[in-house]
C-alpha cells in the first residue's frame, strides 16, 4: 500500500467514525441558510450533520412557535432579539444576557454571527488605515434604520443631532438620501460618525450595529448595553447612555467633531483591547466547546428541560398561549384572514 493510499484510507476511517446527528432550524429569520450558518458550520467540523424533517436536535429562535410541535427533540434556543431564554421550554440557549446556568447557556451576541469577510475582519482592521484616509471624510454623520419600532432615544438623537448638522438617513425608515442604500457598510465609509443605537436597552444586548459601524470605518454613537465598554474599546466609540441624557451625548459629539486630532484618534483606535469580551466571542472556535458538550452526550442525557408533570404542563400552556395569540393577530388583520 502506498503512502497516499494509506492516508486516504485513514481519512475514510476518521470520516466514518464521526457521529451522525440529525438537526433542523425552526422559527429563525426567513433567509437563514440551513446548511451555511454559524451553528451548522461549527457542527460540521466535528459531526456528520443531516438536516432532517425528523430531527433529534432543533435549533430554534423567537420568530414563530413551530418548535412547540417538536416535543421529543433536544431544543437549543438562539435569540437575535432582546429576549431572555425560558429554560423550562429549551434544553440549552445562546443569547445576549449575562446568565450563568451550568452547561445550559452561552452568551452569544448577534454580532458574532455576521460575515467574517464583510463585517468582522474589516472592523478589526479599522485602526490600520492612513491618517489621510480618515481626514478625507467630509460628511458628518449617518444612520441606516429600517425598523421603526424602538425606544424613543434612537429617534430623539436623530432629530436633535440633525439640528446641529445634517444626519443622512440611508435606511427604509425616514430616508433622506433619495432611497434606501444598497450596501450599509459602503455607505457608512463616507462619514465620521454613525448613529448605532439598539432598538432597546438591556445589559448585554449588543447586536451587529456597533460592529457594522466599526467596519464602515466610523465612530459609532452607541446606545444599548450598559456593559458595552467591557465588550469594545471605549476609546473607539461614544457610549451615549453614559452621558445621562441625549443632549449631553450630543454635546460630546460636537466636542469631538470640532477637533480633527480627536476625531483621528478615535477613528484609529483599535476596537479591542486585550481581555475585552468581544475578543473571545469573535474567535472562530468560541462556541465549539459549548455545542460539542451538547452533541457528544447521549441523546437522552442531553435533554435537560423538565418534561414531567408541571414541567410538561407548563410547556403545553405556552404552546396554547401562542396559538391564541396567532388567532387574535389574524382576527385583527382581515386581509390575512381572506388568504
Amino acid at each position: 500500500m502506498t503512502v497516499g493510499t494509506s492516508l486516504c484510507h485513514t481519512k475514510e476511517i476518521i470520516m466514518s467514525e464521526r457521529k451522525k446527528i440529525k438537526i433542523d432550524f425552526i422559527d429563525f429569520w426567513s433567509d437563514l441558510n440551513k446548511t451555511d450558518n454559524y451553528f451548522y458550520n461549527i457542527l460540521s467540523r466535528y459531526y456528520d450533520v443531516e438536516i432532517s424533517d425528523t430531527p433529534d436536535y432543533v435549533f430554534c429562535s423567537c420568530f414563530s412557535d413551530r418548535h412547540f410541535e417538536y416535543t421529543d427533540c433536544v431544543k437549543i434556543f438562539f435569540t437575535g432579539e432582546n429576549i431572555i431564554p425560558d429554560f423550562n421550554v429549551y434544553d440549552y440557549a445562546l443569547g445576549f444576557h449575562f446568565i450563568d446556568f451550568e452547561d445550559r447557556y452561552l452568551r452569544l451576541p448577534l454580532y458574532a454571527l455576521y460575515s467574517k469577510n464583510q463585517v468582522i475582519e474589516p472592523a478589526l482592521k479599522k485602526h490600520t488605515y492612513s491618517d489621510e484616509y480618515y481626514l478625507s471624510k467630509k460628511k458628518f454623520c449617518n444612520r441606516v434604520v429600517s425598523n421603526p419600532f424602538a425606544l424613543g432615544e434612537r429617534e430623539e438623537i436623530f432629530r436633535k443631532l440633525s439640528g446641529y448638522k445634517q444626519v443622512d438617513s440611508g435606511g427604509k425608515y425616514e430616508n433622506n438620501v433619495g432611497g434606501p442604500v444598497p450596501e450599509k457598510i459602503a455607505f457608512e465609509k463616507d462619514y465620521r460618525f454613525t448613529i448605532a443605537f439598539e432598538n432597546s436597552c438591556m445589559s448585554g444586548y449588543t447586536t451587529e450595529k456597533i460592529l457594522e459601524a466599526f467596519a464602515g470605518d466610523t465612530i459609532p454613537i452607541y446606545w444599548g448595553s450598559s456593559r458595552i465598554k467591557e465588550e469594545f474599546n471605549p476609546d473607539a466609540f461614544i457610549d451615549a447612555a453614559s452621558f445621562g441624557s441625549v443632549e449631553a451625548a450630543i454635546e460630546e459629539v460636537k466636542r469631538i467633531d470640532a477637533d480633527d486630532e480627536l476625531v483621528l484618534k478615535m477613528l484609529k483606535a483599535p476596537i479591542l483591547k486585550e481581555g475585552m469580551l468581544a475578543e473571545r466571542i469573535l474567535d472562530d472556535h468560541y462556541a465549539d466547546e459549548f455545542l460539542r458538550n451538547i452533541f457528544d452526550q447521549d441523546l437522552a442525557t442531553a435533554k435537560r428541560r423538565n418534561m414531567v408533570y408541571i414541567g410538561r404542563d407548563y410547556q403545553k400552556k405556552r404552546k396554547d398561549a401562542f396559538k391564541l395569540y396567532r388567532m387574535a393577530k389574524s382576527l385583527k388583520n382581515p386581509l390575512r384572514r381572506k388568504k
